[in-house]
């Protein structure tokens, strides 16, 4: 018998093996071990109907045992009687369930058709990275595995790992890549795309000597791999991408599903054998936390590692509640079979509100505190111990002490974000753990984001329209305590948005002034907050429709150390090219600078001069194409558009010249041009000059991004897009208090915002 200490790093079902678990050992040895899995699944109905199951899987060499059993179904109160089939390996469980479900579609069946890590996790405690101890006999056959830590743990020790990025020097949509750039610890290589047979051989040669553990690409799924694997097929030499030789590359078809308002596609995966790969381009969540987020919600939700980076947070939720299930002893039901409860008009509208929103006052206010509940629907469900399988609350007040399979499962993950928030608040500004901190908690924040969401969904296995609307209420009604609660204490309630309130009360600035209110609310509701923040001042937005009805979520301000916090602006949209929405920064950066809110109206000219400048830039072609890009989501297929909107017209002229096909939940990149058709696509751009953009519509795209900025302190919309339009950069600097121009902006600016000599006058005098 052999032992050690490894790390997890992947786990595969085999044919002949069972499963397949691969390590990194403490001496830096990566290991292949076997182990033997048997897979049970349930099925449930009638004495005939299971009768006659049991006789068609007795015959079967695949089946280990058969057997009658009583076990508990989440959402029927009595006990249920199911027959229980062992099967000697997940290979053989798929591919029979396959069959007996098609055989036998009236029975229900449980534990069926899930993922073979959530299988050894609920078995063994299991999860990617795990640190475990192992004793193997000399054929690798796994005798005994103990996981030394845990899920949850926050500071867990982790291993060396071994990356090799791969990566063309264009984008291969738009151009033929001419170089493959290759890095690895810390140093970088330039391959030659043009000799494609020594390119093979180079890149077999830093997968044999480096060995990787994880293979980080760009466009490495729909275009880097299936190119190398063409040409390694052409030439005859194989391409060692896989640490398990035995195995191919494993393809995921490409895939369009809706999710929280929005058609999502994923394209097609290339996933690996003993080493993982992640193209950094079709990870769902990567821009937002990045490879220490994607092994973090690897370790919590028990998937691997190249799963939990690609699918979204809803995947990993419905993952750890199957774990939970498991772990419970609970059946986890094959397809969803509760409906939604029957419900009068009253019933609806009593019942359905969602959050709450209060409408903000609209302007500059200054010592504002932005006061956060610490993840308010997560901490709603596990206090109110809501469940689709329990009783619901009357508010937060739980009506059954037992916790549910839902609460159960966000618990242990609420407590791990709060523990890493104060770890977080521990660290200096320059901790090199601080980045690593904040990735962390943002892969926890999104999976207890969607959690509630989750609850709604039509094809959770554990959902409950019910349980969806008592989050909502048990949410209102801790905010409106909170409201409650500040206004007793003299506080003004400028606005209140689902889990959020921002307050203000004369003569408070600091953010320990304001440590009272927030103490008391956590007492007075039982839920944790956190002050986000005091502002030096906060501009909240109306809406462009109408400047009389304010927009919840469309504010930017300022905190007292200077960071600014935007929401619902253009430079927080996707679809505002990336030129547009870095001058709006720039902006709102030079009105960051004012250290008063008295200070302010000195540093409104310098914003304006960073407008006038952008539009001179962009009159003169001295912007880059590439920073003029619109990227939209296609939600249809083309055909189903009636009036196109540009991105569609964009994937008709693509699709048109090239053949290429934009599917709906894909997004398309493009370019505003003069003439007919008006777009031009990325794809299809290279030849394209300066002198083609339409600059006008990119003005406007402009003049639309600054008055956001500008409208909370006096300037009139339509007066700076028409000013935009018409002023050039001579007349910008060299105007005086007699030109048009400036005074039309002058005029149409609110009066007695601002002292008479400063502010929106300086604009107007071009100091």
């Amino acid at each position: 018998m052999n032992s050690v200490r490894a790390w997890l790093l992947d786990l595969y079902e085999d044919e002949e093996d069972g499963l397949r678990l691969w390590f990194i050992a403490e001496t830096g040895e990566r290991l292949c071990l076997r182990q033997s899995l048997p897979v049970i699944f349930y099925a449930a109905g009638t004495n005939e109907q299971l009768r006659a199951l049991w006789r068609f899987l007795r015959r079967l060499p695949e089946i280990v045992s058969l057997g009658r059993e009583t076990r508990k179904d989440a959402f029927i109160p009595e006990p249920l009687t199911v027959l229980r089939a062992v099967v000697d390996s997940p290979v053989h469980e798929v591919r029979l369930f396959r069959i007996v479900q098609q055989r036998f579609s009236d029975l229900t069946y449980y534990d069926a058709d899930i993922p073979v890590s959530i299988r050894h996790s609920a078995l063994y405690g299991t999860f990617p990275m795990a640190f475990c101890d192992l004793i193997y006999d000399d054929n690798r056959w796994i005798q005994e595995v103990r996981v030394l830590d845990s899920r949850w743990d926050t500071t867990p020790v982790q291993p060396v790992l071994r990356i090799l990025e791969l990566e063309p020097d264009s984008d291969p949509a738009r151009s033929s890549p001419r170089l493959l750039r290759v890095r690895y610890r810390g140093h970088q290589r330039s391959l030659s795309l043009s000799r494609p047979s020594e390119l093979i051989s180079q890149i077999n040669g830093y997968l044999t000597r480096y060995d990787p553990d994880l293979i980080l690409t760009h466009w490495g799924d729909n275009w880097l791999f299936p190119e190398l694997l063409r040409l390694s097929a052409r030439f005859g030499q194989k391409l060692r991408l896989n640490r398990d030789d035995l195995r191919e590359v494993r393809w995921q078809k490409e895939l369009t599903y809706f999710s929280y308002g929005q058609i999502i596609y994923r394209a097609e995966e290339a996933h690996l054998f003993g080493r993982c790969h992640i193209d950094q381009r079709n990870a769902s969540m990567w821009r937002d936390y990045g490879l220490d987020g994607a092994l973090e919600s690897a370790r919590v939700t028990a998937q691997s590692i190249e799963r939990a980076a690609r699918v979204s947070p809803g995947s990993g939720i419905s993952a750890m509640q199957m774990l939970t299930a498991l772990e419970k002893g609970i059946l986890v039901p094959w397809h969803k079979q509760q409906v939604e409860e029957f419900k009068t008009g009253v019933d609806l509208i009593q019942r359905d509100r969602g959050g709450l929103i209060y409408q903000p006052i609209v302007g500059v206010h200054a010592h504002v505190a932005q006061i956060d509940f610490l993840s308010m629907y997560p901490a709603v469900i596990i206090k109110g111990n809501i469940s689709p399988e329990v009783p619901l609350p009357h508010g937060i007040v739980p009506a059954s002490d037992e916790l549910g399979v839902v609460p159960l499962t966000l618990k242990p993950l609420y407590e791990k974000r709060v523990a890493l928030k104060m770890l977080q608040a521990q660290c200096m500004k320059n901790d090199p753990m601080l980045k690593r901190y904040k990735a962390r908690s943002s892969a926890l924040k999104w999976l207890l984001v969607v959690c509630f969401g989750f609850l709604g969904y039509k094809n959770a296995r554990f959902g409950r329209i019910e349980a969806h609307e008592a989050v909502t209420n048990g949410g209102r009604e801790v905010l409106l305590r909170a409201k409650d609660v500040a206004e007793s204490m003299g506080f003004e309630v400028l606005h209140m948005f689902v889990d959020a309130l921002w307050l203000k009360k004369d003569g408070l600035i600091d953010k320990k002034e304001f440590q009272c209110v927030t103490d008391e609310i956590s007492k007075q509701t039982t839920l944790g907050v956190s002050l986000d923040g005091v502002y030096r001042w906060v501009a909240f937005l109306p809406s462009r429709m109408d400047s009389r009805v304010p927009v919840p979520n469309r504010y930017f301000g300022v905190f007292q150390d200077g960071t600014l916090k935007i929401r619902g602006i253009e430079a927080r949209r996707r679809d505002t090219p990336p030129w547009v929405a870095s001058r709006q920064r720039e902006m709102l950066e030079c009105l960051a600078e004012a250290s008063t809110y008295e200070q302010l109206s000195t540093y409104i000219h310098r914003a304006f001069e960073v407008f006038s400048t952008a539009l001179s830039e962009l009159r003169a072609g001295r912007v880059r194409m590439d920073d003029l890009v619109v990227t939209a989501r296609i939600s249809h297929d083309l055909e189903a558009y009636k009036s196109p909107t540009p991105a569609v017209r964009a994937a008709k002229v693509l699709l048109h010249k090239t053949g290429q096909r934009i599917r709906p939940g894909q997004k398309m990149k493009y370019l505003y041009i003069l003439g007919n058709p008006d777009v031009c696509p990325w794809e299809d751009s290279v030849s394209l000059t300066m002198d083609r953009i339409d600059k006008n519509k990119y003005i406007e795209l402009l003049a639309r991004a600054a008055s956001s900025v500008f409208y909370p302190f006096g300037v009139d919309s339509d007066a700076l897009k028409r000013w935009a339009h018409t002023a050039t950069f001579e007349l910008k600097l060299n105007f005086s208090a007699e030109d048009s121009h400036v005074w039309t902006l002058y005029d149409y600016a609110r009066p007695g915002r601002f002292p008479e000599g400063t502010g929106i006058r300086r604009i107007a005098a071009g100091i």
